[in-house]
C-alpha cells in the first residue's frame, strides 16, 4: 500500500505528459481527494527531497524535476531553501527584498522607510518603535544599505550607532559623545573633540533608546533637524554645520517618553511588530534564516524534527527575534557537543533541550489555530544546509558573536578529553559556560540597555531592588552613577544574597577599611540608606559591615583606585576561549584590567609562559596579577611567573565566565589586594541564581577538578518537622555567626522523621560538624540542646566549633543544662523565635500542656523537653494563625491514630483549644507524638 506522499508523486508522474504547466495543489486534492494542508505539506516535502520543482509565480504549481521547459518557472532545491518562509529572495539590489515579512507583515514599514529616504530633497527623520528584540536596529541597517545602494548616500560613508542608553546616568558625558566638546569645558577635557554627529556627516546616525537622551539633549537633536548646525560642549554659538540623516529608535511610547517637540521634528514613525505579530510563515521563515546562519558557522548539515521546531517557535515568549536567536544558538551550540564526532551532521533532538526551550512546546500547543498553522507548514523532519550565499545584514546592535562559538567548544572539550574526563563529565562543564556566552553577550550592548542579558546572570528581583535604588540615590541624593551602576551594584547584591542563602555571613571589616570610607560621608551615607532598601525588601537584616562594602562600591564607581587595580589575565588553551570570556566580561562591565591569551592546542607550555609573562609585565599596575586558567600546564605558571617578572602572581584553575565576572567586579573596588581576591574567588559559588543541577553526577575526577576536595562544612539543626522551630535555630545561629565573623559554615533544617537519612544525604555532599535542636543524632559531633541554645549557648558553642578540626575536640560538648526554667524564660524564647504570637498569653497555656504531659506520661518531662515541646507548639500555633498547616502522607495518618499516645495528645490539644480556641491538626499531632518518642528516646 503506498504511502500520501507515494501517491501524490506517482499521480504526478503518470499525468505529467498531459499537464506540461505543473499540478496545483488544488488540483492535486481534487484528484486524489486529500486534505489540502496534508497535500501540501507532501508537496513540500517532495521539492526538499529534489524530486519535484515548483514555480515562482501564482497560482504555485509542482512539476517533475526538469520537466520545465524554462529554467526561470522553476526552483532548485538549493533555491528551495533560500524561500525563507516560502517567500523568494529577489535577484536585487534591494536590500528590503531580502527581509522576511517585506510582503506580510513588514509590508506598510517597508513602504514608509523607502518613502522616507527618496523624500526630496533630503529625505525625513524617522523613529523606530518596537518592543526589545523585534529588529529595530536591524531594520535601521537596512535604511542604509538601501540608501547606498540608491545613491542616496554616497558610498563609504559611515552608518553610525549611538545608544542613548549608555550614559543616561550621566548626561554631560551622553551629550559630549553626541555633539563633542572643547578643551577646558569639563574635568579632562584636555582638547577639542568632534561627536557622534560630525563624525556621521553625509552618512546615518542612529540613535538606538532615543527616550535615555535628557530633555536638553533632545532639544539639541531638534535644532540640528531644523537647521543643521550644533555646538559642542563648553561652546555658545552653534557654528558647526553636519549633513546627516537621523533615525532613532525605541521601546517607549513616543508620546509619554519623548518631548512633543521632539517628536512633531520626525515626521514618519515605523512601528515593528512583536514576534507575535508576525504571521506563522513568517515566523518559521526567520528560524529557517537564523538556523542556515548557525549552519554556516558550523559547516554541517542541523537536522531537527517537528518537536525541536515547534519547541524553538513556543519558546519565544519576551525577547521577540532576539530571543529566538539566542535559543537557536544555545540548542545548535549544545547540538554541536553532542555531535563532535559527526563530521557532516548535527542532530537536535527534543530529549536535549534545556527546560525553558521544552516548555515552548506546551505554551505553542496551547494556541491551536497558531499550531494548526504551523503544521500545515511543517515536514516531519527539517534539514538546514551550509548556504554561504545567504547574506546577513550587519547590525551592530544585533545579536552577532564576535567569534565562533563552536570552535571554543571543539578547542575546550580535546582539553577536557586530554585531562581524562568521559563525554558526560565534558557535556556538564562546557554547557554551564555556553550559557553564560549566549545568555550575557549582545554585540554592542552596553550595561545599561542590557537588563534582559543581566537577569540571565542574577534573578529580575535583584535586578528591580538594583533600579529602586539607582532611583533612590539620583533623586534624593543627587548623584551621578556610573554607565555599568546596574550591573556592579547588582552583582554585588546578588553575591551577598548567595552567601546569606549558603548560611555564610560577611568577612570581618578591617579599621583600615573603616578608617578609609570615613573619607567618603555621602557615599557611606548613602550606603546606609542602600541597607535600608535591602532590609525592607528582603526582611532580614543587614549586617552593618555591609554598609562598608557597600560604601567602597560606591566610590569605586565613580574612582579609579588610588593604588593600582589588580591585573586579570584568562589563559586558556583554544583559539578564542579566553578571548570569548575576557570580551563578555570587559562588555558587560566597562572592565580595562583584563587581558586573554589564548593557548593553541599545538603551542608549548614554554611558549605560552614566555607569552603570559609578557601580559603580566604589561599589565601590573602594582598591586599583583590574578591568573585564571582552565587546566593544564596553565595551572602551574604562577610561582614560575612571580620569579621570572617580579610581579606577583596568583592563579586560579577552572575558569569560568561567571569567574572572571566576579574577580572583574572584585578588583574594581578600592580596597581590593590579590590575596583578598584570590581568597573569596576561592570561595565563589556563583551568583544567587537556582541553576538545575545535571542529571547524573559528575565522574569522580571531574568532581576533583570542578568543586575540589574539602566538603562545606554544615551544622545540622534538628527538630520535630524540620520547619518552624530548625528554622528559627537556623536563623538564630546565622546571627551568631555573624556576629562571630565565622563564614565558611552553613546551618541546615531538619526533621527527626527520617533524620537518619537525611543526614546520609547530606554527608554526600558537606561535612557536618555540629548538630543542634530537640535530640542528639548518633553522629560523632558535638551537640548543644535546644534548651542550652536558647540560654545563651550559643557563644560557647562558636568556640566549640571553631576548634573543629584540634585533636582536643571531644563529642559530648553539650553544655551543662540548667538547673530552672521558668514560665518567664520559656516567654523570652517564645518571644524571641516567633512574630504572631503573644508570649505572654500563650505561655501558660503551653506551661499547663506540659504538666498535663508530665501527669500521665511514664517518664518525667526535664527542662530539655519541656522547652522543646513549648517552642514546637508554639510554632504549631502560628501556622495555624497563619493557615500554613503541616501535611503528612496516609500512612502518617495512620501510625499517628495506632500509637499509644495519640488519645493523650489529642486531649492535651484540648487545652489549647478551650484557652485559645485553635484545633491542632492531626499532622501535628503526629509531630508531637515524634517528638515526644524521640526525647523518651534520649532520657
Amino acid at each position: 500500500m503506498q504511502t500520501r506522499r507515494e501517491r501524490i508523486l506517482t499521480y504526478i508522474k503518470e499525468h505529467s505528459s498531459q499537464v506540461s504547466q505543473g499540478f496545483t495543489t488544488a488540483e492535486l486534492v481534487v484528484a486524489l481527494d486529500l486534505v489540502r494542508s496534508n497535500v501540501s505539506k507532501e508537496l513540500n516535502v517532495l521539492v526538499r527531497e529534489g524530486l519535484l520543482v515548483k514555480s515562482k509565480g501564482r497560482p504555485v504549481r509542482y512539476q517533475l524535476q526538469g520537466q520545465g521547459k524554462s529554467s526561470k518557472q522553476v526552483v532548485t532545491p538549493k533555491q528551495a531553501e533560500k524561500q525563507v518562509g516560502g517567500q523568494d529572495v529577489a535577484p536585487s539590489d534591494d536590500v528590503f527584498e531580502k527581509i522576511i515579512g517585506r510582503k506580510g507583515s513588514l509590508k506598510t514599514q517597508v513602504e514608509q522607510a523607502k518613502a522616507a529616504l527618496l523624500y526630496p530633497p533630503h529625505g525625513l527623520n524617522v523613529l523606530i518603535t518596537g518592543p526589545t528584540g523585534s529588529g529595530k536596529t536591524y531594520f535601521a541597517n537596512a535604511m542604509y544599505h538601501f540608501a547606498c545602494s540608491n545613491g542616496i548616500i554616497k558610498a563609504k560613508q559611515p552608518f553610525t550607532t549611538f545608544n542613548c542608553a549608555d550614559y543616561a546616568h550621566n548626561p554631560q558625558l551622553l551629550m559630549s559623545h553626541l555633539f563633542g566638546y572643547v578643551k577646558g569645558s569639563f574635568t579632562g577635557a584636555n582638547e577639542d573633540k568632534d561627536g557622534l554627529i560630525q563624525e556621521a556627516d553625509g552618512g546615518m546616525l542612529f540613535l538606538d533608546e532615543v527616550h535615555r537622551l535628557p530633555p536638553e539633549g533632545q532639544e539639541m537633536i531638534f535644532y540640528f533637524m531644523d537647521h543643521g548646525t550644533y555646538n559642542r560642549l563648553g561652546e555658545t554659538a552653534k557654528t558647526h554645520h553636519a549633513d546627516v540623516r537621523i533615525v532613532c529608535a525605541t521601546t517607549e511610547d513616543p508620546e509619554s517618553s519623548l518631548l512633543s517637540t521632539f517628536v512633531r521634528r520626525i515626521p514618519i514613525t515605523i512601528q515593528m511588530p512583536s514576534f507575535k505579530q508576525r504571521t506563522m510563515r513568517e515566523r518559521l521563515g526567520l528560524l529557517r534564516h537564523l538556523l542556515i546562519i548557525e549552519a554556516n558557522r558550523i559547516q554541517k548539515n542541523i537536522t531537527l524534527n517537528e518537536n525541536v521546531v515547534q519547541a524553538l517557535l513556543g519558546s519565544v515568549t519576551y525577547g521577540n527575534v532576539g530571543q529566538l536567536k539566542s535559543n537557536i544558538q544555545l540548542v545548535c551550540a549544545q547540538g554541536f557537543l553532542n555531535n563532535m564526532q559527526n563530521q557532516t551532521e548535527i542532530q537536535i533532538t527534543f530529549d536535549q533541550l534545556p527546560p525553558n526551550i521544552k516548555d515552548g512546546l506546551t505554551l505553542l500547543a496551547n494556541n491551536r489555530k497558531e499550531l494548526g498553522e504551523l503544521t500545515q507548514l511543517l515536514e516531519p523532519t527539517m534539514t538546514i544546509y551550509p548556504d554561504n550565499d545567504t547574506k546577513v545584514i550587519d547590525s551592530t546592535g544585533g545579536y552577532e558573536l564576535p567569534y565562533n562559538l563552536y570552535e571554543i567548544i571543539g578547542d575546550k572539550a580535546a582539553v577536557l578529553k586530554n585531562e581524562g574526563l568521559d563525554q558526560e563529565a565534558i557535556n556538564n562543564f562546557i554547557l554551564t559556560d555556553i550559557n553564560v556566552h549566549l545568555k550575557t553577550f549582545y554585540r554592542g550592548a552596553k550595561i545599561a540597555q542590557a537588563e534582559d542579558n543581566l537577569n540571565e546572570i542574577v534573578d529580575q528581583e535583584i535586578i528591580d531592588i538594583t533600579k529602586a535604588i539607582m532611583k533612590e540615590l539620583t533623586t534624593n541624593y543627587d548623584y551621578a552613577l556610573s554607565s555599568n551602576f546596574l550591573y556592579a551594584m547588582s552583582l554585588h547584591i546578588s553575591s551577598f544574597i548567595k552567601r546569606v542563602q549558603l548560611g555564610r555571613p560577611l568577612r570581618a571589616v578591617s579599621s583600615d577599611i573603616v578608617e578609609m570610607v570615613k573619607a567618603y560621608p555621602l557615599e557611606q551615607k548613602m550606603a546606609g540608606r542602600v541597607k535600608e532598601l535591602l532590609e525592607e525588601h528582603y526582611h532580614f537584616p543587614v549586617p552593618e559591615s555591609e554598609v562598608y562594602y557597600l560604601a567602597i562600591l560606591l566610590v569605586s564607581l565613580k574612582s579609579s583606585p588610588a593604588s593600582g587595580q589588580v591585573g586579570i589575565i584568562v589563559a586558556a588553551h583554544g583559539k578564542s576561549t579566553a578571548s570569548s570570556m575576557v570580551q563578555v566580561v570587559e562588555q558587560l562591565l566597562s572592565a580595562d584590567n583584563l587581558r586573554a591569551f589564548d593557548m593553541s592546542l599545538e603551542m608549548s607550555p614554554q611558549t605560552a609562559l614566555a607569552g603570559i609573562a609578557q601580559e603580566v609585565r604589561e599589565l601590573d599596575r602594582g598591586n599583583g596579577v590574578l591568573l585564571l586558567v582552565d587546566m593544564g600546564s596553565l595551572s602551574t605558571f604562577s610561582e614560575r611567573l612571580t620569579k621570572e617578572t617580579g610581579v606577583q602572581v596568583r592563579s586560579l584553575d577552572m575558569v569560568t565566565t561567571a569567574m572572571v565576572l566576579e574577580a572583574a567586579r572584585k578588583t574594581t573596588l578600592i580596597d581590593r589586594d590579590l590575596d583578598a581576591i584570590y581568597k573569596e574567588l576561592r570561595e565563589f559559588n556563583g551568583y544567587s541564581r537556582q541553576i538545575e543541577p545535571p542529571k547524573k553526577e559528575l565522574t569522580e575526577k571531574a568532581h576533583h577538578l570542578v568543586l575540589g576536595d574539602k566538603r562545606p562544612k554544615v551544622i545540622v539543626a534538628i527538630c520535630s518537622t524540620g520547619e518552624g522551630t530548625a528554622k528559627r535555630i537556623k536563623e538564630m545561629l546565622d546571627r551568631i555567626l555573624i556576629d562571630n565573623l565565622v563564614d565558611d559554615i552553613l546551618v541546615e533544617p531538619i526533621s527527626v522523621v527520617g533524620m537518619e537519612e537525611k543526614i546520609a544525604q547530606l554527608q554526600q555532599k558537606y561535612r557536618v560538624i555540629a548538630a543542634t535542636g530537640i535530640t542528639q543524632p548518633k553522629l560523632d559531633v558535638p551537640f548543644v540542646s535546644l534548651e542550652n541554645l536558647l540560654q545563651g549557648g550559643g557563644e560557647q558553642f562558636i568556640k566549640v566549633i571553631e576548634n573543629i578540626d584540634e585533636p582536643l575536640f571531644e563529642k559530648t560538648a553539650s553544655l551543662e543544662e540548667s538547673d530552672t526554667l521558668t514560665e518567664e524564660m520559656a516567654s523570652q524564647y517564645l518571644e524571641q523565635y516567633y512574630t504572631f504570637l503573644n508570649p505572654v498569653k500563650v505561655v501558660k497555656v503551653l506551661w499547663d500542656y506540659c504538666d498535663y504531659l508530665d501527669r500521665r506520661l511514664d517518664f518525667e518531662i526535664n527542662n530539655a523537653m519541656r522547652i522543646s515541646l513549648i517552642m514546637h507548639l508554639g510554632g504549631a500555633i502560628e501556622r495555624n494563625l497563619l493557615n500554613s498547616s503541616l501535611t503528612i502522607t496516609k500512612q502518617e495518618e495512620a501510625a499517628a491514630k495506632a500509637d499509644s499516645k495519640y488519645e493523650l495528645v489529642v486531649q492535651a490539644n484540648g487545652i489549647i483549644a478551650e484557652a485559645l480556641n485553635i484545633e491542632l491538626s492531626l499532622a501535628e499531632v503526629y509531630y508531637l507524638i515524634k517528638l515526644i518518642d524521640t526525647q523518651a528516646a534520649n532520657l
